[in-house]
This record gives C-alpha cells, sequence and structure tokens, in this order.
C-alpha cells in the first residue's frame, strides 16, 4: 500500500489480519475456525472477505495449490502506527496523552505493562 492510498481495513479484516499476523500463512479454513471462537462467522463470508482483502492488497493468496494459502501483505506495526494516528487525530483532538489516560482508565494494566510505561516514558525524557 503506497502513501497515497493508506491502510483502511474494515473490523472485520483486522480480525483477519490480526490471526495472519499471529499465525503466519493460513488457509481460510483456518482462519474461519479462529473466528468462529469469538462469534458467528460463516465459511462463505470468512472467504469472501479474504478474497476483498486481497483485491485490496491486504493480503496475498497463494493459489499454486487446491487449498489456497493466505498470507498478511501489510505490516502489523505500520498499519497499527497508522490507525492510532488517526484515532488520535479523529477521536483525541491530535492529542496522545489524551488516549494513553483514556486507554489506561478503562483498562486494567499489568504491572510488566505499567512497569514497560515507566520506562518507555522515561527514555523519551532522556532523549
Amino acid at each position: 500500500m503506497s502513501a497515497a492510498n493508506p491502510l483502511k481495513p474494515t473490523e472485520s479484516e483486522l480480525e483477519i489480519l490480526q490471526i495472519l499476523w499471529e499465525k503466519g500463512n493460513c488457509t481460510v479454513r483456518e482462519v474461519h475456525e479462529i473466528l468462529e471462537k469469538n462469534k458467528e462467522a460463516g465459511y462463505t463470508t470468512t472467504l469472501k472477505l479474504m478474497q476483498i482483502m486481497s483485491e485490496k492488497g491486504l493480503v496475498i493468496r497463494d493459489t499454486s495449490s487446491k487449498t489456497h494459502i493466505y498470507k498478511a501483505l501489510v505490516n502489523q506495526q505500520k498499519t497499527e502506527q497508522h490507525l492510532v494516528n488517526k484515532m488520535i487525530d479523529n477521536v483525541f483532538n491530535g492529542s496522545a496523552a489524551r488516549l494513553v489516560m483514556q486507554a489506561l482508565g478503562n483498562h486494567s494494566a499489568s504491572q510488566d505493562e505499567i512497569d514497560s510505561i515507566k520506562k518507555y516514558l522515561d527514555d523519551l525524557s532522556n532523549k
């Protein structure tokens, strides 16, 4: 995806990308079975979504065998960064601090996560 064509995956496409980023190459059946654990999803719906994602350039499909294998084509970190930046701009009026405070206020963080956040903030302060 080029800078002129920013990443715009839908919520359902993001769910599929999360699976592909975690598991690597997968068939539609494998993705569908994971999706079904958390919500009702028809196999043909998953198939159609993954075909659309291929057309959009979000995934690539290997058709060299009978069972097609899908792989995420977009980078997880770049996608997350783009979506967070968009959220900061659109929802939090450009304030990263408001995003962080909202996130930490609504979700309990483990001590390890808090320590990681503190270390990150210390590193930023020391730059």
